[in-house]
């Protein structure tokens, strides 16, 4: 489906198009701007989500079944890369210019990669089953609460609804996500039971886990380590202490949300029957 229509072939005169849907619609601005960002709108048969976007003598039509009562926030659920950083950063911004100077050059960003950038319609999962009609504005103004380490790939949400977000604050200490680690080498039960015994000191103060051997073989193993709350740095510490190497780590499950077969570095919508 057009997104967008070229910005080539954009006329440099006539009327913002929002000005027109208000003329056809009989509506306010931000119904207006509402109806072309949903994707309601197509200039010569073109869909166009860009309210600035000018208009002459083309023809210029709304879906005869354009509504804007389902228009709610969303909560995107998007698999992060290894090495990315989490999106609880915003992206750094650029600086405007001074008055009469000419912009500055945009140079690529140093250090690690904001999983943030991510969030484009390019990175939309094409197994996305949700229903959710894409809108350039579900990509703004979206918040992240749940940390997960830089090394790690995964489960990371991203909110426009206050709703989500508190539960996901206010929720988070009593909510369980879960992990798949991958150490180096076969891995069989008696291996785990210095964890265990570090789970029952109560000195060391660690919080209520469970952690098992999903899968083994001579090259690599699978432990499945499921957590209430986050605790950044729980996993590498409980392999030191059974002397295993980590090699991956990817979270798969938030509260009853799961990953599934979300493809890496790709985002879809939380469906309507899907809880944290």
């Amino acid at each position: 489906m057009n997104l967008s229509k070229s910005t080539g072939d954009r006329p440099s005169e006539g009327e913002r198009l929002s000005k027109r849907i208000m003329q056809l619609r009989d509506c306010s601005r931000r119904e207006a701007e509402q109806y072309i960002e949903a994707g309601f709108v197509r200039v010569d048969s073109v869909v166009v989500q860009e309210p600035q976007f000018r208009v002459t003598t083309q023809n210029v039509a709304v879906d005869a079944h354009a509504s804007l009562l389902n228009l709610l926030s969303v909560t995107l659920i998007l698999n992060k890369p290894m090495g990315w950083t989490d999106g609880l950063e915003p992206l750094p911004a650029d600086r405007p210019a001074p008055a009469g100077r000419p912009a500055p050059v945009r140079r690529p960003p140093t250090g690690p990669r904001n999983v943030r950038s991510l969030l484009t319609v390019a990175q939309h999962s094409q197994h996305d089953h949700s229903g959710v009609r894409l809108m350039k504005s579900h990509l703004a103004k979206l918040e992240a609460s749940v940390p997960l380490e830089h090394e790690a790939s995964g489960l990371v949400a991203f909110t426009q609804d206050f709703r989500v977000q508190r539960k996901l604050m206010e929720d988070m200490p009593f909510m369980e996500q879960e992990l798949i680690v991958d150490v180096r080498g076969e891995v069989l039960p008696e291996a785990l039971i210095p964890i265990e015994r570090a789970l029952r000191d109560e000195r060391l103060r660690l919080p209520d886990f469970k952690i098992s051997v999903g899968s083994a073989n001579p090259e690599r193993s699978k432990l499945r380590l499921a957590v209430k709350g986050s605790h950044l740095g729980l996993a590498p510490y409980l392999c030191e202490l059974a002397g295993l190497q980590i090699m991956a780590m990817r979270r798969i499950r938030l509260g009853r949300v799961s990953l599934g077969d979300l493809e890496e570095g790709t985002w879809r919508y939380l469906s309507e029957g899907e809880r944290f």
